[in-house]
Parts: C-alpha cells; structure tokens; sequence
C-alpha cells in the first residue's frame, strides 16, 4: 500500500492533465508485465510494439523502464508542463533536466557511490544520457504508439472533461472517491493499492491527476517533485488499441456475448463505453466506428430510454440512465452507476 497524507491547500489545488510521456513509459511497464502476451484489449498492440523494440534500434534506450524496478528518480519520468503537452514538449523538459535536480533526487533511491549501471550515465555524462533517453522515447513514440495517438487523445480528452465537470460540481473529495477502484480515499489519506509499501505526506503541494491508456489498473506516481505530487490511474477508452472490435472477443467471454445478443453488437458497444459521460466523437474515437454510426446507436438508446443526453457549453454528453446502468449491470456484469 502506497498511502499519502493530503493536506488542505493539496486538496484544494486538485487538477487533471494527460501526459503522452507518462503513456509512453507506461506502455513499456506493460510489456514487462506480459512478456508472453499482453492480455485484450492490448494484444495487439503490443505485438506490434514488441516488434518496434527489436527491429528498431533507435528505439533501443526506451528498454530503460524495464531497469527501474518500483522506485526510480522522477526526473526520469518528469510531471507533464501543462494539462495537455505534447510529446515533444515532454521530452524537451527531460532533456533539460539540471544537473541539481539529478544529484537532490538520487540519494533518495541510490547511495551515490554505488550506483547501477543504468543510472550512472545520468551522473557521469549527464546531457548526453538524457538526450539518448529522449531520443529513444521519441523513436518509440513514432512508431509504437503514434498511429494509435489521435483516438488516444480523444479518449483522453473525454476522461478530463468528465473528471473535469465531476470537480467542479462536487469537489476533490468526490473525485477521488471515484476514481478507480484501487484508489482509496479517506480524508486525508489517498491509498494505492499496491504490493509494496511507501509513506509519503504532501504539504502546500499541487495534486495532479493523470489518466491512461495503457495503465490497465497499474498505479504510478510522482513525489520528488516539491511543488506537485502527481498521480496516474486507468482511464476509459483502452478499447480503441484492440485489433478488432470489442464485442468479438473470444467465446469464452460471457459477459460481452450476452449483451450484444440481447440489443445488437453496436448498441452493446455503446452502452459498455458509456459509463462515464462521453461525446459523439468521443465514442467513434474511442471505439473506433464512424460518428454517424455512433450517433444511429445513440438516437435508438435514447429512444429506448437506457441513455440521456446533457449539454455542458458547447459539447454534448451521453451518459447512462438508471435503465441503462441496470441493463450493463445484470446483463453486461459491469460494475457501473448512472451518470449525471
């Protein structure tokens, strides 16, 4: 369990950003956590991703976030610069990296005389091994995750957005109450789930929220950072990386078999990604179908009285009616609640 202490001013400055470098490390922490095969919906992927590792060597020093083990310097992972950055931009911080901030963060993991192979460069030949790392990441970025990046974005800009509203509406606490499920909030302790242990305790600090597509329920988080702690967790919207639509996963999958006989493959995709709020595009992006076929599946659910449409500015959300919830919950065994 990672537990840690939120004072008031941390609380209060809760915010939500995406991060396409937090992705991109991420995404490797998945590989080593399936070295045979990566479970669906990222199967796909990251046979694809393998293949760029091994046939690419440009690509070769992102394989650095498989030596980190649970606990390694932030400034190797550094929190995004603004809410929404581009990989580019993310990169070019890592880059930029002090030669303070290397020698303040490294007593905390490693003595300074005995540092693993791996870390040592970062001392010995500072800019160099950090421009080697951004450029592997970017080699990575181009060719492992890009192609998938625009619906990933999408997918991410809808999680903000509803994550967005639920802050402005009710506030941090009711935020993180909600946020995943190995996310345990009891004021003022935010809980991880994890297997090893830790104590941390922010104080004056800004909380940043970020959500991903390749966590698949890993929780990561940033705490040498002495004006923000940051903190990832799953985001909807990892069905876009599937080879093939979510409703033809095997046989042996219930859940999705039964919903899709009850109200149509297209509706069953729907209803499934609509727990949480999403737009039109949103959902063609995140489940990769056109808008106008999204926005026929919509018209029926709203007709049968399972989904309700709100307007928030200029966007439009789809959300879950009660009906809905219920119809996913017994059917679809989906742990979901109505959405406002």
């Amino acid at each position: 369990m990672i537990r840690i202490e939120l004072d008031e001013p941390t609380l209060a400055r809760t915010r939500i950003a995406t991060s396409p470098l937090w992705e991109a490390k991420c995404s490797l922490y998945l590989l080593d956590r399936y070295p045979d095969e990566a479970p669906w919906p990222y199967t796909g992927w990251a046979r694809h991703a393998r293949r760029v590792l091994a046939e690419l060597p440009a690509a070769a020093p992102a394989r650095l976030y498989s030596a980190t083990g649970h606990w390694y310097p932030d400034f190797l992972g550094p929190v995004p610069p603004t809410a929404s950055p581009t990989i580019a931009e993310e990169l070019a911080v890592l880059r930029a990296t002090p030669a303070s901030v290397i020698a303040e963060q490294l007593p905390r993991y490693h003595r300074l005389d005995d540092l693993p192979d791996w870390l040592r460069p970062f001392v010995t030949d500072r800019q160099a091994a950090l421009n080697r790392l951004a450029d592997g990441l970017q080699a990575y970025w181009n060719a492992a995750i890009a192609p998938w990046w625009p619906a990933m974005r999408a997918a991410l800009d809808e999680e903000v957005l509803h994550r967005a509203r639920a802050l402005a509406a009710h506030g941090p606490d009711a935020l993180l109450a909600d946020l995943h499920e190995r996310v345990l909030w009891k004021k003022p302790v935010l809980t991880l789930v994890k297997p090893f242990d830790g104590e941390f305790t922010a104080v004056d600090q800004r909380l940043l929220l970020i959500p991903l597509i390749f966590s698949r329920g890993a929780l990561t988080f940033s705490t040498d950072n002495s004006e923000i702690l940051a903190v990832s967790y799953q985001a909807r919207g990892s069905v876009l990386l599937a080879d093939r639509p979510a409703v033809d996963r095997p046989a042996t999958d219930p859940t999705v078999d039964r919903l899709a006989v009850l109200v149509g493959r297209g509706r069953s995709q729907v209803l499934r990604a609509l727990t949480r709020p999403a737009t039109t595009a949103g959902l063609a992006a995140t489940l990769g179908l056109a808008p106008s076929t999204v926005s026929e599946q919509l018209s029926a659910l709203l007709t049968a009285g399972v989904v309700h449409r709100r307007r928030v500015g200029r966007r439009v959300l789809y959300g879950l009616e009660p009906a809905g919830v219920a119809l996913v919950q017994l059917v679809g065994d989906a742990p979901v609640t109505a959405s406002a």
